[in-house]
């Protein structure tokens, strides 16, 4: 059996472009890509804070260290350059995979820089 865990996610990114009429994709500063454990190409999913929109799309490259987080094609209509959104990736694990897995947290700041970097979220209390 295999469960369908998070792989990695960015926390709290601020959307610094949306580009309607580029091909339809998620542009991301690689290096941000390489610490969640991201790939190009590679399906997410975005939940905008800001509005509560969802919607699935794919990683394309943007320039190291550019901080860039681009909304492109149809995604575009979903957000606002500032919106804080979470781009998340998932993966289907074994159960014998399940007993190394951590999954690749980054949370950033209004600027998308790295704040931290974790591999669980606290538990929840009431």
């Amino acid at each position: 059996m295999h469960s369908t865990m998070l792989k990695g996610k960015l926390h709290m990114a601020s959307v610094t472009q949306a580009e309607l009429w580029y091909d339809g994709s998620c542009a991301i500063d690689s290096d941000l890509v390489a610490l969640a454990g991201l790939r190009e190409f590679e399906q997410i999913d975005i939940y905008n804070v800001n509005n509560g929109e969802r919607l699935t799309t794919y990683v394309i490259l943007a320039e190291a260290g550019s901080g860039t987080i681009s909304m492109n094609g149809a995604a575009a209509r979903k957000v606002q350059v500032g919106d804080r959104v979470i781009i998340a990736a998932y993966g289907q694990y074994s159960d014998a995979e399940l007993h190394n897995y951590q999954p690749r947290l980054v949370y950033l700041d209004e600027n998308n820089r790295v704040e931290r970097t974790s591999h669980t979220i606290p538990v929840q209390v009431a």
